[in-house]
């Protein structure tokens, strides 16, 4: 690792006033793409997913370590007037901002429109919320797992005849994080164009709401409330989780060329000139007997039997693996998803690695996710100018 700024982004000041995951996930993004990033957090206690555990890598929360490296770290308390001061100070050499505070907050501190207008017009300042600043829900605080039941995410989401289900993981916070990251690069250019910053607002709930993509789209045209089909499609057939004699594999088949190949592979020929069958929309109607007869197809052979025939046949297809042996997956090395980096006191551990590349302006894993306020000293010195007595006075007082 070298922590000397490099990417696409390199030069661009973030402060990072995030936590949890959708910001904290925003950012990491920025500073894999060579953005000098401040993540600030409260003395003493930080951000709330330094406790998310176990399990813990010595003192740190793994959760935490995924979603906050190459970023550096200081501790600020901005309820103390010499803390609002120093955030003034940092935000006025700063490109952009990132916060997810209720709505207010930074106005309490002083860090108002006007303020902003007058210190920092080339800031891109983007505001992460539970629910908007406006309409009845406004102000609330935002939860993945609540946005995913009220949005209906989780009403299409598992068996056809079990419970809703949320996602194994916390969709909606992880793509407002992307949709934050796409929105502040935007902002970015824009400001290249106009030479000003301007403000972006984002919310679990809307991104909620615009992850049901088809499904809503679907209704709209429709007026039919969208179903639940386990691990199958709403739309396309067969696509789904089937099982074998010894285990469960994934296919798609994603349209009648796939479709009449499948059929010669699983030695069903007639499948392909039966009425019931021929056409996507006629397997979509017809979905129960069709995937009966897949069923009843696929059980007679083990799933290896079944990958590597399929394989032949380029038809989509693959077993359904744990997340260790996803993980441990030969191609999982080879795309360097998984990085073994030095942190700061726990030594060497292993954390996700960038899932984007760039030809020219490489993306690297910089720093490690920084332990609670580690380079704070370093920041303030570097930005702000700060001697070591300034910076001891602002320690005693417990500002840092």
């Amino acid at each position: 690792m070298s922590d000397i700024p490099q990417g696409p982004l390199a030069g661009v000041q973030v402060i990072d006033l995030t936590r949890i995951l959708a910001g904290p996930f925003c950012t990491q993004m920025l500073g894999d793409m060579g953005a000098d990033v401040i993540k600030i957090e409260q003395p003493g206690g930080g951000d709330d997913t330094r406790g998310w555990g176990p399990p813990f890598a010595g003192d740190e929360a793994a959760y935490f370590l995924g979603i906050n490296r190459n970023k550096r770290g200081m501790t600020l308390d901005l309820n103390d007037a010499r803390g609002q001061d120093i955030l003034k100070r940092l935000l006025g050499e700063a490109d952009m901002v990132i916060e997810n505070f209720k709505p207010g907050t930074l106005d309490k501190w002083g860090v108002t429109q006007d303020w902003i207008e007058a210190n920092a017009p080339r800031l891109v300042r983007c505001s992460i919320m539970g629910y908007g600043s406006n309409g009845p829900k406004a102000g609330l605080p935002g939860y993945d797992f609540m946005l995913q039941a009220e949005s209906g995410l989780m009403s299409v989401t598992g068996e056809e005849d079990g419970n809703p289900m949320k996602f194994g993981v916390a969709i909606t916070d992880i793509c407002t994080g992307m949709y934050a990251a796409s929105c502040v690069l935007a902002a970015l250019r824009a400001r290249d164009v106009s030479g000003r910053g301007q403000n972006i607002e984002l919310s679990l709930y809307d991104t909620a709401l615009s992850l049901l993509v088809n499904v809503a789209a679907c209704y709209l045209v429709s007026g039919e409330e969208p179903a639940r089909y386990g691990n199958g499609h709403a739309t396309v057939v067969p696509y789904n989780a089937y099982p074998t004699n010894d285990g469960m594999l994934a296919l798609a088949v994603g349209n009648d060329t796939q479709f009449a190949r499948f059929a010669e592979t699983v030695e069903r020929p007639e499948w392909a000139v039966d009425p019931r069958f021929v056409k996507n929309r006629d397997r979509v109607v017809n979905r129960v007997e069709l995937e009966r007869g897949i069923v009843d197809i696929l059980k007679t052979q083990g799933t290896e039997h079944w990958l590597a025939l399929f394989g032949d046949a380029d038809i989509a297809c693959t077993k359904i693996q744990s997340v260790p042996e996803s993980l441990n997956d030969p191609h999982t090395r080879a795309r360097q998803l998984i990085a073994e980096v030095e942190h700061l006191t726990e030594g060497k551990i292993r954390i996700p690695g960038i899932p984007f590349r760039f030809s020219r302006d490489p993306a690297e894993i910089r720093l490690a996710p920084p332990p609670l306020g580690a380079h704070t000293a370093d920041i303030l010195a570097e930005r702000l100018g700060l001697g070591a007595d300034e910076i001891e006075s602002l320690r005693a007082g417990g500002v840092i």
